[in-house]
């Protein structure tokens, strides 16, 4: 029997709400990577500030999310499409 609670002892989310979840960590793993590579690149390292980094990122994610709610399914569908089951 597996218990529902995580190691950080708290109670996970149910298993339906896991297509909003993965977008979620996604959008802000991948727009937290890519906001600093494109501050970094255009304000160079002298002036790269993390103020504005974070106001990049900001932007970015409030932008990602919602594209990763939409895009997912359809890129899920072409997953199929292209690999080959096991």
């Amino acid at each position: 029997m597996q218990n529902s609670k995580s190691s950080f002892n708290f109670q996970k989310i149910p298993n339906r709400y896991a297509s909003i979840v993965l977008p979620f960590f996604l959008s802000i793993i991948m727009t937290f990577i890519v906001s600093c590579i494109s501050t970094l690149k255009s304000m160079g390292f002298e002036q790269f500030s993390f103020t504005m980094w974070m106001s990049a990122w900001g932007i970015s994610w409030l932008i990602a999310f919602p594209v990763l709610l939409l895009v997912l399914p359809v890129v899920r569908k072409m997953t199929i499409i292209l690999v080959q089951p096991t």
